[in-house]
């Protein structure tokens, strides 16, 4: 027998039960221009922070995990700030 054997038991959905298109749909929708996808988020870092592992004190790592969202940029700064007051190379005593 040659008739066709695919499987074309797929329920009908009628296109009256599509769901209405909000202004939170069209938010969240890629956007083209011409053939372009429109990149959406935060634009690349002039600058690319350098990822590393640190062993830090657990106190100094939940004081500043409790100041919030941010807390990593935040011990950034304070970082930058050691370095502006004491120098780049300048070593502490050994422990």
């Amino acid at each position: 027998m040659s008739a066709n054997k695919r499987n074309i038991d797929s329920s009908w959905i009628d296109p009256d039960d599509a769901p209405e298109l909000t202004d939170e749909f069209f938010e969240q929708a890629d956007e083209y221009r011409g053939d372009t996808l429109v990149r959406r988020g935060r634009h690349k870092a002039g600058t690319v922070k350098e990822r590393i592992t640190v062993r830090l004190d657990p106190g100094v790592v939940s004081a500043f995990r409790e100041t919030g969202p941010g807390w990593q940029t935040r011990m950034n700064q304070a970082l930058r700030v050691y370095l502006s007051e004491h120098g780049a190379h300048e070593k502490e005593p050994s422990r």
